[in-house]
């Protein structure tokens, strides 16, 4: 078995009363990119802040490579590369400068990786960063944490404000990157079709729980959309095997684990279908919906 470079066990947060989980279990091996998906306001950033020893949770713990967040070693902080939304300091400096200045900080450093990133994005070593956009300043950061050679990559919405195809861009070189040096990635988005190119596992959460964890190929795999018309649609409710169901005029469209014939099978004793079950396979961001819902 891998040894789980991220651990998180039993974790419970609240916001004054508001609970943002309870029980929060997830782990993740050396060398695999886990993404969690959620909503706004579902904890994600909430998440990676516990992680990182930024915020104390109620209960429960994390651990980075066997300590505790809240007691990082330095040596273990060194491990560790972190973006919290693309800022990067010191926008007085440009491109060359802010790549010297770093690397005296960190024994490992690789500018060979910050600059190949710089040299696919078109940017200009001599480019001062206050005069970059906002998804450029957010592609510094990027290079200059993997100029660091971290064993693990915390990134919370890296691709935020780039254009389509810096991202896949991105999102290609970083995959390529990550199973080339056997890096762990933990990494949260809004755009999930960029998580569907480049995480292994998702973990996908709604207010205050997990909704599914598993590996991306085989959600993908098993998670279907299903369409027919039926007669009492509202009996559909009562299963705990369908997500997310929605009738209107007899038209009927739900979210399941199940095959197609355990689907009949298990449609058979409650409703009566009225036209042949259509079964659909999804992308990533279809089956986050699927089980999370539209609104």
């Amino acid at each position: 078995m891998q040894q789980a470079i991220v651990e998180c066990k039993n974790l419970t947060h609240y916001y004054g009363k508001r609970c943002i989980y309870e029980n929060l279990n997830f782990e993740i091996p050396k060398g695999r990119i886990l993404g969690l998906l959620g909503k706004n306001g579902t904890g994600k950033t909430t998440t990676i802040n516990i992680l990182n020893g930024y915020l104390q949770p109620r209960s429960g713990e994390c651990l980075m490579f066997g300590e505790s967040s809240a007691n990082l070693s330095p040596e273990t902080k060194q491990k560790v590369g972190l973006l919290i939304e693309g800022h990067v300091q010191y926008s007085f400096m440009n491109i060359s400068e802010i790549e010297k200045f770093y690397s005296a900080f960190y024994p490992k450093w690789r500018k060979d990786a910050y600059y190949e990133l710089m040299k696919l994005l078109k940017i200009d070593p001599k480019q001062k960063i206050s005069r970059m956009s906002c998804g450029q300043r957010s592609q510094v950061a990027l290079g200059l944490i993997l100029a660091q050679d971290p064993e693990l990559l915390i990134l919370d919405d890296f691709s935020m404000g780039l254009d389509p195809g810096y991202r896949m861009l991105f999102v290609d070189y970083l995959s390529e990157y990550a199973k080339a040096e056997n890096k762990t990635v933990f990494v949260t988005s809004h755009i999930i079709q960029d998580m569907e190119r480049l995480i292994d596992d998702c973990l996908i959460m709604d207010y205050g729980r997990i909704v599914m964890q598993k590996p991306v190929s085989e959600l993908l795999e098993s998670f279907k959309r299903y369409r027919f018309t039926c007669e009492k649609p509202e009996l559909l409710d009562n299963s705990n095997h369908i997500y997310n169901s929605v009738s209107i005029k007899g038209k009927t469209e739900l979210y399941s684990l199940l095959s197609k014939n355990e689907l009949e099978k298990l449609l058979s004793g409650n409703v009566k279908v009225t036209n042949p079950i259509q079964e659909e396979s999804l992308s990533l961001e279809e089956a986050f919906i699927g089980l999370t819902g539209k609104y």
